[in-house]
């Protein structure tokens, strides 16, 4: 059986894997369905599943080709309850030079039946 730790990391990667291959209802999955947070792209609160939902097709329609990578992840587990932190990279585009945007992101999770879900997530860019 997994740690924590490896079952978040594994959680983690594979958002990463299905985002990029636009497999939104999979990368969905792996939020509570009252998740709450804050995207680099907006002011307001997200909250929902349905409002993370438009905050990824954002992502994914604003170029023909967009890749999002996670680098430097960290875990820290607090019994039922972790948090996630690394930092982000998005690229837009296929050609040179590609836009690249950079920032620094956060899941908290908690584990309900023995199963990890995001309740929280924090995306904010690089200034």
């Amino acid at each position: 059986m997994a740690t924590a730790t490896q079952a978040i990391l594994g959680i983690e990667r594979r958002m990463v894997r299905d985002f990029n291959a636009g497999k939104i209802d999979q990368l969905l999955a792996a939020f509570h369905p009252r998740v709450a947070g804050f995207s680099s792209t907006r002011q307001k609160r997200i909250s929902g599943r349905g409002a993370l939902r438009k905050t990824f097709n954002y992502y994914r329609q604003a170029s023909s080709r967009t890749k999002y990578r996670i680098s430097n992840p960290q875990v820290q587990v607090f019994g039922d309850s972790a948090v996630a932190t690394f930092y982000w990279t998005v690229e837009l585009g296929g050609g040179r030079p590609r836009h690249v945007i950079e920032g620094r992101g956060s899941h908290v999770f908690a584990r309900n039946r023995g199963r990890w879900q995001i309740v929280h997530e924090h995306f904010s860019r690089a200034h």
